[in-house]
């Protein structure tokens, strides 16, 4: 039976707040602490009814937390587009590790976490296509496999960079320096 426009509505809410929960959960003390039955609880809800929002339990909310923070990523890297090419490398850099700096949970859960989210295939979400082709805009090629081997690199070394600074591994006040060297590494000849 389909649900009226109040019930989609308290339905979404109640998914935003489980969504919402989890991230906050995780931020405080890690993915191993969210579970479906601590989720239930936060939100105030039973976990039959947790179920019917994301019938794959805690593998669909981590699912759908990556998602959010690939589509939250997207936005923070469109904005290098708008500037000069000489900028753009850059700041999408800059962005990118400042996200996953100040996201920790979220970038975990992006960049580890076992999740049934597609990549590098048909099957991948838009949102992590345009960020890839973000990248791969920003790094330029001679053809498509060197744009893609080049953006692949990039994004290779952001997260190398972000979960050593993540862990203590480097030296906060040489991040303007370390930037400017990869952007350095992936000038368009």
């Amino acid at each position: 039976m389909p649900r009226t426009a109040q019930e989609q509505e308290r339905f979404h809410e109640r998914e935003v707040r489980i969504l919402d929960s989890a991230r906050e959960i995780a931020e405080r003390e890690g993915w191993s602490a969210v579970t479906v039955r601590r989720l239930s609880d936060a939100v105030g809800v039973s976990q039959p009814i947790l179920y019917r929002h994301f019938p794959g339990g805690r593998d669909d909310i981590v699912a759908q937390v990556v998602v959010q923070g690939y589509t939250e990523l997207a936005e923070v890297m469109r904005s290098p587009a708008a500037e000069g090419p000489d900028e753009a490398l850059p700041r999408l850099i800059a962005v990118y590790l400042r996200f996953a700096r100040e996201h920790p949970a979220v970038y975990e859960a992006m960049s580890a976490a076992r999740t049934s989210v597609a990549f590098a295939s048909n099957d991948t979400p838009a949102v992590l296509r345009e960020g890839f082709a973000m990248l791969e805009h920003a790094v330029g090629g001679s053809d498509d496999r060197d744009r893609a081997v080049r953006a692949e690199l990039l994004w290779s070394m952001l997260h190398g960079a972000s979960q050593f600074a993540a862990h203590g591994r480097l030296d906060h006040a040489l991040d303007d320096v370390r930037e400017a060297a990869m952007a350095r590494l992936f000038e368009r000849a």
